[in-house]
């Protein structure tokens, strides 16, 4: 499809969608349930599909999609569908002496049309999650899936023409071209899931508009060990967390910092919980039914560019390494001896490797974090509280985990998002509905005498001693 036609289809379908929603201002919360239960149920009983379509795309493993692309989906229809009444309803503020007479209070009005951009390395669940935000708030969306992961778009094409008008939800195919022709549109909000680097590209655009935006970026999130963690327990954690997915995924452990003291012993735990999870035969991670494929060959040769550039600098490959470029298939590799000289110290990795930096000092590991941008996630491994309290107080990320990774993600009551160059905005649950609402403050006021009107010109001595106490007193 060319630039013009995919314009004009732009074009249509948003002038549907913004006349739709004008009357979903008053929509319910029936309404809008009735729509999300339509979308919960064809996920469950389309659940082959949607493996079927992931295994396609880049071997996802059945039962990793159904963790990881079926149950956020489903878990987030449930949670909205349990609390949107509540969610909706009017909240009363309390009233000031300074307002005597006058009562207040927050309603939530839909933004309107929203843009839904999503990336290639969670196709289904960050799309599908958002959108269920967009439908609980009263939006109408427009749905950008990654042209990276053909076979998951052509599903939600499929399902979203099934389940939803036109003047409601609709999905827009295409690759760079597509994703420009949208973001030149005046969307009300627009919920981006991607790299830092487009981010930036989706917020310029935005501002054309003045759209507001929730950015889902990423970034280097890092994992901190204390000496006194359980490093069995953390070294099963940080692979199972890191290599799902084979890597990519925008909350994974991106590097760990250990004291120099017990690397090794971390390390070969490490070995030994990538051997359980991948390969308990020993024949080899590449003949698991259990391990991903990197999505493609530009980001399969940039992921086999970091290793070399890294080893050529002093790093030691601790285990792994293997990778066979015809399949797309890295091994899980963890480099030790990494410096920030190294390439896969500057940018996400976003792939399976986990390189380890040593620390004799606490304080020397939380000032590497705080030399980089603040990032998506931060994890610490301690049986201190103590210490978990310093690390966070002392850091900045949009979430924290203690003596685990990624499980915030899938808390259907905590707020997920960045913080700078990480993201903007939060979503999932109520922060997801609160992400595509306006909050309106509506104050309504007596008529007649009010004890504003006193202070009204002229400014006379009474009103000015008035306004010396208000001043003063209030």
């Amino acid at each position: 499809m060319n630039v013009e036609l995919i314009t004009a289809q732009i074009e249509e379908i948003l002038n549907l969608q913004k006349c739709h929603a004008l009357q979903l201002r008053t929509s319910t919360a029936g309404e809008r349930l009735k729509l999300i239960r339509k979308l919960h149920d064809w996920v469950l009983s389309h659940r082959k599909d949607i493996r079927t379509a992931l295994h396609s795309d880049y071997r996802k493993p059945f039962v990793e999609t159904d963790i990881s692309e079926i149950y956020p989906v489903v878990a987030e229809a449930k949670h909205t569908i349990k609390n949107l009444k509540h969610w909706m309803r009017v909240r009363r503020v309390p009233t000031p002496a300074t307002f005597l007479g006058t009562k207040a209070h927050v309603q939530y009005e839909p933004k309107g049309s929203s843009l839904i951009i999503a990336p290639w390395n969670y196709p289904f669940s960050l799309a599908i999650g958002p959108l269920i935000s967009a439908l609980s708030a009263g939006c109408t969306a427009i749905i950008k899936p990654s042209e990276m992961t053909p076979h998951v778009s052509s599903l939600i094409h499929s399902m979203v023409g099934e389940l939803f008008d036109n003047n409601q939800v609709y999905v827009i195919e295409g690759g760079l071209e597509a994703s420009q022709a949208l973001l030149a549109k005046p969307f009300d909000h627009i919920f981006f899931t991607g790299s830092p680097a487009v981010g930036k590209i989706v917020m310029r655009s935005a501002a054309d508009h003045l759209a507001s935006v929730t950015l889902e970026l990423g970034g280097k999130s890092p994992v901190i060990v204390t000496k006194n963690a359980n490093l069995k327990d953390a070294a099963k954690k940080i692979a199972s967390t890191k290599f799902i997915n084979c890597g990519q995924t925008c909350v994974a452990p991106d590097f760990v910092l250990i004291p120099t003291c017990v690397r090794d012993e971390f390390v070969n735990h490490l070995r030994d919980a990538i051997v359980t999870l991948y390969d308990r035969e020993e024949a080899g991670v590449e003949l698991s039914p259990d391990y991903g494929r990197i999505v493609n060959d530009r980001h399969f040769n940039r992921l086999t560019e970091l290793v070399t550039d890294a080893c050529a600098k002093g790093a030691m490959i601790a285990r792994g390494g293997k990778n066979l470029p015809d399949q797309n298939f890295i091994e899980p590799t963890i480099l030790t001896h990494v410096t920030d000289a190294m390439m896969v110290m500057e940018d996400e990795i976003f792939g399976p490797i986990l390189p380890i930096m040593d620390y004799d000092d606490l304080d020397e590991a939380l000032s590497v974090v705080n030399k980089m941008p603040k990032p998506l996630a931060l994890y610490a491994f301690s049986n201190s509280n103590k210490l978990l309290a310093y690390i966070f107080q002392k850091t900045s990320s949009g979430g924290a985990v203690a003596n685990d990774c990624v499980l915030h993600f899938l808390h259907p009551e905590l707020p997920f998002g960045g913080v700078n160059n990480s993201g903007i905005g939060k979503a999932h649950g109520h922060y997801g509905f609160l992400e595509f609402s306006n909050q309106k403050g509506v104050l309504k006021q007596r008529i007649g005498f009010t004890a504003a009107s006193t202070l009204l010109p002229p400014y006379n001595k009474a009103k000015r001693l008035l306004i010396e106490g208000l001043l003063k007193y209030f």
